[in-house]
Parts: structure tokens; C-alpha cells; sequence
């Protein structure tokens, strides 16, 4: 199966402040993405944002939107439960 190497930036939901704080993550293509995950993605995103707050709704269900092309608000429920699950058990655990 090829690697998908689009630019998020050219991914559904992907705005270019999105595509910008994910670069700067090191997350450049669909497939580094989906390598590294929406709840990792969103973790490492606000990590490298202190003092901001990002909304789970305009960052998280739109990264699992853009691997599924997907307006974000059409993301399942339970996929929406899932992520903010995985994203608060990461962000609860000290890195080691």
C-alpha cells in the first residue's frame, strides 16, 4: 500500500494554523499522522502551546476527521469519546 505523503495542510479540516502546529510537531504528511495518531497529535500540539488552550472540537475530532475525511462534527460519538480518552490518559501521565 503506498504512503500517503499529502501536506496536512491539504487535508480536510486543516487550516493553516492546524498545519502549522503540527509541522512544528514534526507531523508534515497524512501518513505522519496517522503513523503518530489524533490524541497523540492533539497531546504533543498542546504541549507545545503552554498557555493556550485547544479546543478538542477545532483540533482533535479534526485530526481524526482529516484521516477519515470527515467533517470533524461528523465524527461518531463514540469515536469522539475515545479520543478525549486517549488524549486525557496521555496528557495524566508524566513522560518518562
Amino acid at each position: 500500500m503506498p504512503v500517503d505523503s499529502r501536506p496536512v495542510g491539504q487535508l480536510r479540516n486543516i487550516g493553516p494554523t492546524v498545519a502549522r502546529r503540527l509541522m512544528e510537531i514534526g507531523v508534515r504528511t497524512r501518513h505522519d499522522l496517522k503513523e503518530v495518531g489524533p490524541a497523540t497529535a492533539y497531546v504533543h500540539m498542546s504541549a507545545n502551546s503552554p498557555g493556550k488552550h485547544l479546543p478538542v472540537c477545532y483540533y482533535l475530532y479534526s485530526l481524526e476527521g482529516a484521516l477519515k475525511d470527515l467533517h470533524w462534527n461528523d465524527v461518531p460519538e463514540e469515536t469522539k469519546r475515545r479520543l478525549v480518552s486517549q488524549a486525557e490518559l496521555s496528557m495524566a501521565i508524566p513522560p518518562t
